[in-house]
């Protein structure tokens, strides 16, 4: 028996949060609360673009 892949989509939700409190702690650390934010913002953006790709190529959509 063959096995089928898995139609259940990935989720990159917790990249974006995780992200997000990695970069205000980060930038709190620094004395820029609001730019660690962003920072954590674009890098959680990113992350959710590559899991988005990956998630495609894996079921062939």
């Amino acid at each position: 028996m063959t096995k089928t892949p898995s139609k259940t989509p990935m989720a990159g939700g917790f990249l974006l949060a995780l992200s997000l409190i990695v970069g205000v702690f980060a930038g709190i650390a620094r004395g820029e609360a609001s730019f660690g934010f962003l920072i954590g913002l674009g890098v959680g953006i990113a992350l959710l673009i590559l899991v988005w790709l990956a998630d495609r190529m894996r079921t062939g959509r």
